[in-house]
């Protein structure tokens, strides 16, 4: 066996080893390139009897820390050293050291004290990152600790951390290493630049060259598409300056990794994503390039869908990739943000317990016997919203019953190594048959997508699970023969590593397979609904969906769903802009009657009385219900109590204008008005408590209207005061030759009349209403309409201005009466016109 190279962290193990003896917890944090992975558990490892677990977020740095320790240590990979992660694992029945994904540790924890008999310690790695599964493997691990293993060592470990809450929580103390970084320069984008993310890194790895590049390059990126296009670009490029462009993502076979990361004489550019932000040293690197970009999972507060947001990594995320460049030697990171947009940044990520879906998490917890989320040790306790949107998706799914306790299916879905809702599928596939199908289509769904190019659908089909089955087949007919396959729209990576996961889950579906289905298509659909109570949808307008928990969505022009109007959204894409719909990028056909199937405890019949704003009518209706959206609805006959109340409010807010004729309702109103201003005690209309009254027994305004409210509140007025408002505000005056002129009452108006000056013939003195009181305004008109004068004063018109007016119009009227005394002259009879 080789000695291994002296690395940073060695002086401080000793240290290490006694405070964790003493407080039974460590929280360390180590400078990148101190040692941390590969020096602190195989110390442990020498210092007890027991097995030591190690946390590694990451398949890939799981792999890597594994075979670097079982080599430093000279044995093979799977004797005393090995890993396990996801599908994969090396290890053997003398393996004492054992680096964990994520997954692998929590469901390790979750089965309980027996899980962790003959381990002595765990190590948390990188947990500044706060992965979910990282903050829930600590709070199950701290719970163990305070109950029945008081003896188990805890460490956390990171690179960029404050250790301080941490280290209040588990009563440890703090250990810091320095590490080994040479000087890094940094330099940022002048200002902000909205070329293509493939083109600011083809300028950014082409300035490097010019500036004499001697060692590698690693490229920071936020997913496997721009990887893809950022090769791409720097195709020409790298045959130009004899670069080896490779990728390095955790989705990666081991040849491509090893690929990556083995030693070249070659100049490299990687092009990686945060992967390769922490936990393993890449040899000969000596320049990063940051985009500043990482996909986030989330989920959305509003729909429940979850989704891949690009946003941009914290400060602490941009340091642990700038110091990528310097492990070796001095090195060079450019941003390719400025220095501002570095600033603006926040000083750490936010945990991803505070922003993801959490079935998963409270299912493992509710197995390893804690009754809610409450009751384990959590850093950070998860927000209750998403706490009770995990629980109530964990009750539909069957996983726990309605005291929260888990159930048999709950268990048997912890067999399966993905989410809760996808073991569903699985699950409910193999009951109806169709095992490898349910396993496949839940494959499709947690791995990344098979389509290489995004577009508008050129089909119509009732599944985007049926369609990328078809793909799939497509794939393993043309043997993952890259050409053929690119040519067709398919990834071939996606497909060879959806089959893989789709083999495993099949194994694990087998035991509990049922008859084949006489309709394998409908019974994935059912199985896909199975595992997405949640996801249930029906088609607004266009390719608008109604959620049935409530908010909306749009289903993205790539789906082949185009004709169902109930469906279920199995994938979302995040939104373009703020406020956005989530946009539906998969979906599955259902019928509304699978879910009385399934869910019946979900479907809920409900009597409801609502208002009809368009019919104007109380309308009561019993409603068969998913959530918020109808199944089925039929009216209720006959009469509705709760009609009377709703048809009062809704008139009071409406007005009477809504039920009676607009203009004699204003009319009666004004001359009421006017009538108190000469008899204050004179009552008002008594048309609210009529109105009231007419509702009892109705259940529209075209009813109420039918009843005609103002006769019957004329009527309640009484024959005496309608006689008396007649007296003072009459609503005609009769003039001489029989003329009927309305009276116009208006507010802030004396009252007045218009007609033509000959109507007023024979009276010297005008009309006078208020029992006399109030002379009437007098709208004195020429035989075209058009005022000649307006007055009170009749008697004054006639003498003074009404021999100028008569000689001056008689001449352009001359059929028209003009006599020399107005106030004794015969008016012309109603209908004459002169």
């Amino acid at each position: 066996m080789t000695p291994p190279n002296p690395l940073p962290i060695d002086a401080h193990l000793p240290r290490a080893l006694e405070a964790l003896d003493e407080a039974g917890a460590l929280v360390l944090t180590a400078e990148p390139g101190a040692g941390k992975t590969t020096r602190l558990p195989p110390a442990l490892l020498d210092a007890r009897e027991g097995a030591v677990w190690v946390l590694e977020p990451r398949r890939l740095a799981a792999r890597l820390a594994a075979e670097r320790v079982a080599r430093e240590r000279g044995q093979s990979l799977g004797d005393e050293v090995g890993y396990q992660v996801r599908f994969d694992r090396r290890v053997g029945p003398s393996t004492r050291l054992v680096f964990m994904t994520e997954g692998v540790l929590v469901r390790r924890l979750a089965e309980g004290p027996a899980a962790l008999r003959g381990v002595s310690a765990l190590v948390l790695d990188e947990f500044h990152e706060r992965h979910l599964e990282t903050d829930l493997a600590l709070a199950l691990a701290e719970r163990a600790r305070r109950s029945t293993r008081p003896d188990l060592r805890l460490v956390v470990v990171s690179a960029t951390l404050d250790p301080e809450p941490i280290a209040r929580h588990l009563g440890a103390p703090v250990l810091e290493v320095p590490g080994r970084i040479h000087p890094v320069r940094i330099e940022h984008a002048r200002g902000r630049d909205e070329r293509p993310l493939e083109d600011r890194v083809h300028e950014a790895v082409a300035a490097l060259c010019a500036d004499g590049l001697a060692g590698h390059v690693l490229v920071f990126l936020p997913g496997v598409g721009e990887i893809r296009r950022a090769e791409s670009r720097l195709a020409a490029l790298a045959r130009r300056e004899d670069l080896l462009c490779l990728p390095l993502h955790g989705r990666l076979d081991p040849a491509s990794t090893r690929r990556a990361l083995a030693p070249s004489e070659r100049r490299k550019v990687l092009l990686a994503t945060n992967v390769a932000e922490s936990s393993l040293t890449i040899d000969g690197v000596e320049a990063v390039i940051d985009s500043g970009l990482a996909r986030v999972a989330t989920v959305s507060p509003r729909t429940g869908l979850k989704a891949l947001e690009l946003r941009p990594i914290p400060r602490s995320s941009a340091v642990q990739r700038a110091h990528r460049a310097g492990r070796q030697g001095p090195g060079r990171c450019l941003r390719l943000y400025t220095r501002a947009d570095f600033e603006r940044r926040p000083p750490t990520g936010l945990p991803e317990l505070a922003r993801a879906e959490l079935s998963g998490p409270l299912l493992l917890a509710r197995a390893a016997g804690a009754p809610t989320a409450d009751a384990l040790p959590w850093l950070d306790p998860p927000p209750a919203a998403a706490v009770a949107e995990a629980e109530a998706l964990l009750r539909s799914l069957g996983a726990v019953g309605s005291a929260g306790q888990i159930t048999d299916r709950g268990r048997d879905l912890l067999r399966y190594p993905v989410a809760p809702r996808l073991a569903r599928v699985v699950q409910e596939g193999a009951r109806r048959g169709i095992a490898e199908e349910a396993a496949r289509a839940a494959a499709l769904l947690s791995e990344r997508s098979l389509r290489s190019v995004a577009g508008p659908a050129e089909l119509c089909a009732r599944s985007d699970v049926l369609e990328l089955l078809d793909r799939l087949d497509e794939a393993e007919r043309a043997r993952f023969e890259r050409h053929r396959l690119e040519r067709a729209g398919i990834d071939p990576r996606a497909a060879r590593e959806v089959l893989r996961v789709a083999e495993r889950l099949a194994r694990l579906a087998e035991r509990t397979r049922g008859e084949d289905a006489p309709n394998p298509d409908e019974a994935l659909l059912l199985a896909l609904l199975a595992g997405h109570p949640d996801r249930v949808a029906r088609r607004g307008r266009g390719d608008e969906l109604v959620l049935a928990r409530g908010g909306r969505a749009q289903l993205c022009r790539e789906s082949v769903v185009r004709d169902a109007d109930w469906l279920v959204a199995l994938d979302a894409l995040d939104p373009r802009r703020p406020r956005q719909a989530a946009r539906v990028r998969l979906a599955s056909a259902i019928e509304p009657e699978w879910l009385l199937e399934l869910f019946p405890e979900e479907v809920e019949e409900v009597r409801e009385v609502a208002w009809d704003a368009t019919r104007e009518r109380v309308e009561a209706r019993w409603l068969l219900r998913y959530g918020q959206l109808v199944l089925e609805e039929s009216p209720e006959r006959g009469d509705v109590p709760e009609a009377t109340a709703l048809l009062r409010e809704k008139l009071r807010e409406a007005g009477a204008e809504a039920v009676c004729d607009t203009n004699a309702l204003g009319d009666l109103r004004r001359r009421l008005a006017f009538a108190r201003q000469l008899d204050p005690g004179f009552p008002d209309l008594p048309l609210e408590e009529v109105l009231d009254e007419l509702c009892a027994g109705r259940r529209s305004f075209a009813e109420v209207r039918r009843a005609d409210p103002l006769a019957c509140a004329r009527a309640r007025l009484g024959a005496e005061r309608l006689a008396r408002l007649d007296r003072l505000a009459p609503e005609v005056v009769v003039l001489p030759g029989g003329r009927r002129c309305r009276v116009r009452y208006e507010e802030r108006r004396p009252p007045w009349i218009s007609s033509r000056l000959q109507d007023f013939f024979g009276l010297r003195e005008g009309p006078r209403i208020g029992d006399g009181a109030v002379p009437l305004v007098l709208h004195l008109l020429a035989p075209n309409r058009q005022a000649v004068a307006v007055t009170t004063d009749l008697a004054g018109f006639w003498e003074r201005t009404y021999p100028v007016e008569a000689r001056r119009l008689s001449r352009r009227y001359p059929r028209h009466a003009w006599p020399e005394d107005p106030a004794t002259a015969r008016p012309p009879r109603p209908g004459r016109s002169r």
